[in-house]
């Protein structure tokens, strides 16, 4: 056991020294091993309502939930190769809510669809209010609220192909848009894209993609508004978390949660973008031979 303990605590060592290195990659991108990103929220409503909303109103495709080490079920929800995640959050947690640049954090969700009429009747016929779409830019787009109060961006394109439904993105209503900015381009890795403004919103987005997943950043109205970071954040699967961690600890990162492994098979890193909106690294590990 102390043999296999030092060796762990070697390898660690060794893979910082290689990422100190002059060929250490200068962000995480060479270690994304999935095409695309997974995001999770936490809620404190009753989760069969989100299970509702998410599955049955949306249309969302459901995965098989599980246990996630004795802290509850988490419920999932696939777009693309994108997995949404829901937890229940603490009883004592509390998450500040508003605006969608009013409080900073990850404060909206954006969906694909082909048929608005469509959706519009899933929606209705559930006891949700018809959404208000608008025309921006050769679509239609409405915003709305979750059971739990998370902001959900309802996109129908005009001539979309059929993958464009597997899309995501994800919305970060930050502090100071340069260091966010960044951080998802110059630590996480993500392509960069030309900002967009959003009418709907009232804001330019910032947008930084990997694959069918998308992170937009834009200012909250200012830099002192209360946080929900808490409440939502963005998971990274990767190939190597050691050889992430050693770059977190080169560039000084905000941590989260340490290396360890955080489920059994499950080795993870959780960080901290400026504004504490989480974004966590997870390997799964090689499963030991039985021969």
């Amino acid at each position: 056991m102390k043999r296999t303990l030092g060796l762990s605590v070697f390898v660690v060592v060794m893979l910082s020294a290689f990422v100190r290195g002059a060929d250490a990659p200068p962000t995480t991108a060479p270690y994304l091993s999935q095409d695309s990103m997974n995001v999770f929220r936490r809620f404190g409503v009753d989760r069969a309502k989100m299970l509702e909303f998410y599955g049955d109103a949306l249309g969302l495709h459901p995965l098989s939930a599980f246990d996630v080490g004795g802290q509850g079920g988490m419920s999932r929800f696939a777009v693309g190769t994108t997995q949404l995640k829901l937890t229940a959050a603490p009883k004592t947690a509390h998450y500040a809510s508003g605006d969608a640049r009013a409080v900073r954090g990850l404060r909206v969700w954006t969906f694909f669809f082909p048929d608005e009429q469509a959706l519009t009747t899933r929606l209705t016929m559930h006891g949700y209010p018809a959404p208000s779409f608008v025309s921006v830019d050769r679509s239609r787009r409405a915003l709305i609220a979750d059971p739990d109060g998370q902001w959900v961006e309802l996109v129908v394109p005009a001539g979309a192909s059929a993958d464009s439904f597997d899309r995501m993105e994800v919305g970060v209503a930050t502090g100071n848009v340069e260091q966010s900015r960044a951080f998802y381009r110059s630590f996480v890795g993500l392509e960069e894209l030309p900002p967009v403004r959003d009418p709907l919103l009232g804001v330019t987005k910032y947008p930084f993609r990997h694959g069918t997943t998308t992170v937009n950043v834009w200012p909250a109205l200012d830099g002192e508004r209360p946080s929900n970071a808490g409440a939502a954040g963005i998971q990274y699967v990767v190939n190597n978390v050691d050889a992430v961690n050693a770059l977190a600890e080169l560039r000084r990162i905000a941590y989260e949660q340490p290396l360890r492994e955080s489920l059994p098979g499950l080795r993870t890193v959780w960080l901290a973008d400026p504004d504490g909106v989480t974004n966590y690294y997870a390997q799964v590990l090689p499963r030991p031979s039985t021969r």
